[in-house]
């Protein structure tokens, strides 16, 4: 049975997020209001269907799925991208033991990212070409 990642997560570390939103070719300043932001995660799972909402002060952002199901995406507010499935794109999440697997195909290399809880933290790792941003939740309620 896969892990479960429900709950409400603050952010407690953030490495290398900064060098990650460059390789995304994010702008100078949202970069640097970015890098400055405390974050929640809220999570919601009901099996294999998740909506993960991201929510700061400056900008949040929503994303819904089911594992093992392409899906749109639109990273409003990140990188900008609207993703659609059937494009030269292609999004998808899979199970890989207790970590929730994301990988992305399209315009950058190496784009992915990881969710997985361990020692009782959620922890998140992003990947874009050569650069990974690990962060890591504590659990708020």
């Amino acid at each position: 049975m896969p892990a479960d990642l429900s709950g409400k997560w603050i952010l407690e570390t953030n490495d290398k997020f900064e060098e990650y939103l460059k390789a995304l070719d994010v702008d100078f300043a949202t970069r640097k209001i970015a890098i400055s932001l405390s974050q929640t995660k809220v999570v919601k799972q009901d099996g294999d269907k998740f909506e993960f909402k991201t929510l700061s002060t400056f900008r949040n952002y929503e994303l819904s799925f089911t594992v093992g199901v392409e899906f749109d995406e639109h990273t409003k507010g990140l990188d900008n991208r609207n993703i659609k499935v059937g494009q030269t794109y292609e999004i998808l999440v899979t199970w890989e033991g207790d970590k929730l697997v994301c990988t992305q195909k399209g315009e950058k290399a190496n784009r992915a990212w990881k969710h997985w809880i361990e020692g009782g933290k959620l922890y998140l790792e992003l990947t874009c070409e050569d650069v990974v941003c690990i962060q890591v939740f504590k659990r708020k309620e």
